[in-house]
């Protein structure tokens, strides 16, 4: 038996990289899980890969910024599985630069993607979990949230806000039963570093990387805590990246 067996997941970002390492850990304990990504080749890529194995994996392409699309990745996910346990809001966008050269549509991307999609899912989230009973809300932070990179204003900024929304949230679900915690990855191996280099503006060089499959070990920890037991917040990152007195 698998830790999740039964149990229904929406993963936003789910196509690629932190997201897909998350979905994979859910499926392979026996979660049936609802993948969501503006990118449907991508993501229908990535659901026919995640259920090789005989899993549940449904692609709903959605734009985590768009409210109709998400009430309807919500609303959709109810009519097919009847129930929500665990909502992963992962969708993210990375922008920086020196700040006298950022422009307003760089700053209102990153704030729309990293800070309304999770609001939105959290609402949407809310309404159903609030129902049956509890649930569980997993938003994934940074560690910009607590030590910001060098030209990185608009996403420091909006880990920041994850953070603030997390708290809010968990204070605010837990009469409900709502468990509503924040995982904050260092630096991950995903398609956008390939390389191994900063995702901001500013070129740091290569850095330690951990794999997606670390995060999905560490989301399936935090989902599969008992219903009275709460992560409110998790740091995970290479052993040899430089956070204690980076800046």
């Amino acid at each position: 038996m698998g830790q999740l067996d039964g149990k229904i997941a929406i993963v936003t970002g789910g196509g690629s990289g932190i997201g897909k390492g998350i979905a994979k850990a859910f499926v392979d304990e026996g979660c049936s899980v609802v993948i969501a990504a503006r990118n449907a080749d991508r993501l229908n890529t990535a659901a026919k890969e995640l259920s090789s194995n005989g899993g549940t994996v449904v692609a709903i392409p959605t734009d985590v910024t768009n409210e109709e699309q998400m009430v309807s990745l919500f609303a959709r996910t109810m009519d097919q599985f009847g129930r929500l346990d665990i909502l992963v809001n992962n969708s993210g966008a990375f922008d920086g630069g020196p700040v006298e050269d950022l422009t307003m549509e760089q700053w209102q991307r990153v704030l729309q993607v990293n800070v309304t999609g999770p609001f939105l899912g959290a609402r949407e989230a809310f309404k159903i979990m609030k129902k049956q009973g509890g649930g569980r809300i997993i938003n994934i932070g940074s560690i910009a949230a607590q030590r910001p990179r060098h030209s990185s204003s608009p996403y420091t900024t909006s880990k920041h806000a994850v953070w603030g929304l997390t708290q809010s949230l968990a204070l605010e679900g837990r009469d409900h039963g709502i468990a509503v915690g924040a995982l904050h990855p260092g630096n991950v191996m995903v398609e956008r570093r390939g390389d191994g280099k900063s995702a901001t503006g500013r070129d740091e060089g290569p850095e330690p990387l951990i794999s997606t499959a670390d995060m999905g070990r560490t989301a399936l920890l935090m989902a599969t805590l008992p219903p009275d037991a709460n992560m409110l917040e998790a740091i995970v990152l290479p052993l040899g990246q430089a956070y204690l007195g980076r800046g």
